[in-house]
């Protein structure tokens, strides 16, 4: 999970971000807590925001447009940072994610389907 702003032409990095709303994204259990960590420190924000989007598509195209700071997941974000469409916010303490974790019951009689995901899973590059 990154922060990330909609970036300006010849704008200096960090200029405007204290002057963004934030835009939380919120699930069934309630807004998400933005988790920021430097040096083994974690810090923990529940952030307000005068837009909140259950879907973190939403949040993704709300800081695209320019409406304010969102926190979303790093693989949404780099080709839009790539492209100089979005700007890192709080780069130095952006987490450090190691991938996704799949715990299932070793079950002899697992579904083809599941099968084929958890081999795709475990064979990606």
């Amino acid at each position: 999970m990154l922060l990330c702003r909609a970036s300006r032409a010849g704008e200096a990095a960090g200029s405007r971000a204290a002057q963004l709303h934030q835009l939380p994204f919120s699930n069934v259990r309630g807004p998400y807590v933005w988790e920021f960590e430097e040096n083994g420190r974690e810090i923990k924000i529940r952030v307000d925001g005068q837009l909140v989007f259950n879907n973190i598509f939403h949040v993704l195209d709300a800081a695209l447009a320019g409406r304010g700071l969102g926190y979303v997941p790093e693989e949404m974000a780099l080709p839009h940072i790539a492209k100089g469409r979005l700007a890192r916010a709080l780069e130095g303490w952006s987490p450090y994610w190691d991938g996704y974790h799949l715990y299932y019951p070793s079950r002899r009689q697992s579904s083809p389907a599941f099968v084929a995901l958890v081999d795709a899973l475990r064979h990606r590059d």
